[in-house]
């Protein structure tokens, strides 16, 4: 007989909505106080809320874990190009040279670019170049768009306003 227990989807059920806190025979037979349906209304509304609120959470969770997951796919592949271009730029073999009293190495924030090395500074800076040239159309687009609407004010108060016409009685 406990095995007819396990595989019984009623029981399932029964021990399922159990756990919820209400009675299965209130869900089964309908009430027909319009405050109690009310009052179900109201709470299922509040949890309807409650799941759109997270859901939305959610959303833009994943959202920013895809721009995430964008942003780093794309700075990975910008630092690669910029690997394979500085290999591309570097000679097969370099000559053989005296050896040369060894220099202390230079300092990154002396803005010391050596020829050997401009490659790969510049494609580090391709980013921060995108941006800025970004934000200059921007704000050509923005001073732009603020000087037509200048003259089309201008344009506006020149008119002379049109008088209403007399009305006849």
């Amino acid at each position: 007989m406990s095995d007819n227990q396990v595989h019984d989807p009623l029981n399932f059920m029964r021990s399922m909505w159990g756990n919820m806190g209400f009675s299965l025979p209130g869900m089964v037979a309908p009430t027909f106080d319009i405050e109690e349906l009310d009052k179900r209304i109201k709470d299922m509304k509040a949890v309807e809320g409650w799941l759109r609120m997270n859901l939305s959470m959610l959303q833009m969770t994943i959202q920013g874990l895809e721009m995430q997951r964008t942003t780093v796919g794309a700075v990975e592949a910008m630092g690669k190009m910029a690997k394979d271009a500085a290999k591309s730029m570097t000679p097969e073999a370099a000559p053989e040279a005296p050896a040369a009293p060894e220099a202390p190495p230079p300092n990154f924030f002396q803005g010391t670019i050596h020829p050997e090395n401009s490659a790969m500074s510049d494609a580090a800076m391709w980013p921060w170049q995108m941006m800025q040239q970004m934000r200059e159309q921007m704000q050509q687009n923005a001073e732009a768009a603020a000087q037509a609407a200048a003259s089309a004010a201008a344009e506006e108060a020149a008119k002379p306003k049109a008088r209403k016409p007399a009305v006849k009685r």
